[in-house]
């Protein structure tokens, strides 16, 4: 791993996350810290708990979620990503997110599903009984930018509510996400 890579703190940066893709952060949007009193329904119980945002938007929605990877790299320290969920029978776009996984926390049975990159990253977990635990870092009010206006098909600086989160596997750092729900 790398030197500066194993000495981050175990917090998930929306900044650091963002950046990957995002020069500037702007181009995605406006990305403010806010408490959980601050975020209203129905954003607060998509956003403001422990559990995997792939189950959570299946839930609300009423139907399974199908994952479009806009972009990713990989090295064989992490793999990056940049994902839409979108609903199986109408296709509509009900998150964006941002991810980055340190490849050493997870075995290589869901490492390998994880990287043919079709199924949401909550479900491959799931389906292979990694053990794992959620740490919700940050709640966040976002003013949409051209980019993520443009994912939702929502206007320039509409509203939407996300967070960054860790996700635990085998008691191990393993997974930084950055996730924003449909406005």
């Amino acid at each position: 791993m790398r030197e500066h890579a194993a000495k981050r703190p175990a917090c998930a940066s929306a900044t650091e996350l963002i950046g990957i893709y995002y020069h500037p952060a702007s181009e995605l949007g406006n990305f403010k810290k806010c408490s959980v009193a601050d975020v209203p329904e129905p954003y607060r119980g998509l956003l403001a708990h422990t559990n995997h945002m792939t189950v959570t938007v299946e839930s609300f929605y009423r139907d399974s979620v199908d994952v479009e990877v806009l972009r990713s790299s990989v090295d064989q320290e992490q793999y990056c990503r940049e994902i839409l969920l979108k609903t199986h029978s109408s296709a509509l776009v009900v998150q964006h997110g941002i991810v980055r996984l340190n490849m050493r926390f997870l075995p290589e049975l869901p490492r390998a599903e994880i990287l043919q990159q079709k199924k949401p990253l909550g479900r491959v977990l799931i389906e292979h009984d990694v053990l794992r635990k959620i740490e919700l870092f940050e709640l966040l009010k976002i003013e949409c930018g051209k980019e993520l206006a443009k994912f939702f098909s929502v206007p320039l600086g509409s509203i939407a509510y996300g967070r960054t989160a860790i996700l635990h596997c085998n008691n191990e750092p393993a997974i930084e996400l950055l996730e924003i729900v449909r406005p």
